[in-house]
């Protein structure tokens, strides 16, 4: 990855052939997920409700997925002035915005039958909003900026301060009393989940993160394609 952030035509070249790619394996893993998950048994405590596990979780750890991108490719960026890794940071920032937007309200259709409330202020739902609104300062910063060499590095230097806020997210639920449930898969131990959500929670998951994939390669060859179209107006204008 740093190597295609290195080298814009590299990138271009090879975001051609794998957007598309992870856009059907994306398509595929989502349609045989859904298919599982709603063939599944109803849970005996949450009722149809838990199908929402095949998609609330996959929604919210992606939307921290995509920050981390953006804050890596916002890194990149400061400190090695890549053009290509500004880009690729404006581009995750309105993807994982909008994957962190439905992971809440996704959470909300589910808190509501399980703790009877749509929302609660416990650690895990605030700290995930927060992140949510650092996605919209993000954007908002680098509009409100005319010069983008200007804007790109104020809207870095924000994304980075961010990155403390997804720690907080992840162990929100050991740190403090929470409603939110803790991890029911861990890489150490044993899983929390009966043996027959696991397909379609695991292909859920892998399917959104390469839809992720696929939208970020997309979105940031559009934002390449947009400065050098930029570039070439200045450029035209300068011989006129």
């Amino acid at each position: 990855m740093i190597q295609l952030l290195a080298n814009p035509q590299r990138f271009m070249d090879f975001s051609r052939w794998a957007a598309p790619i992870l856009a059907a394996a994306a398509a595929i893993l989502l349609a045989a997920a859904f298919w599982l998950g709603f063939s599944v048994p109803e849970d005996y405590q949450q009722g149809d409700t838990v199908r929402l596990l095949f998609l609330h979780p996959q929604l919210a750890t992606v939307g921290m997925f995509a920050y981390a991108c953006l804050a890596g490719s916002a890194f990149f960026g400061l400190v090695f002035r890549h053009s290509l890794a500004d880009a690729a940071a404006r581009a995750a920032a309105p993807i994982g915005a909008g994957f962190t937007f439905l992971a809440l309200l996704t959470g909300s259709l589910w808190g509501r039958p399980m703790w009877g409330d749509w929302w609660v202020w416990d650690g895990r739902l605030t700290s995930y909003l927060i992140l949510f609104l650092v996605y919209l300062a993000y954007m908002a910063l680098l509009a409100a900026i005319d010069d983008e060499a200007k804007a790109a590095r104020a809207s870095n230097i924000l994304a980075l301060v961010g990155v403390i806020n997804l720690p907080i997210i992840k162990f929100s639920v050991d740190w403090w009393n929470t409603l939110h449930q803790t991890a029911s898969i861990s890489l150490t131990g044993e899983s929390g989940l009966a043996p027959v959500y696991l397909a379609p929670f695991f292909l859920s998951m892998i399917g959104f993160l390469m839809l992720f994939g696929s939208l970020w390669m997309v979105r940031t060859r559009a934002e390449v394609w947009r400065r050098k179209a930029g570039a070439l107006a200045v450029q035209l204008a300068g011989k006129a």
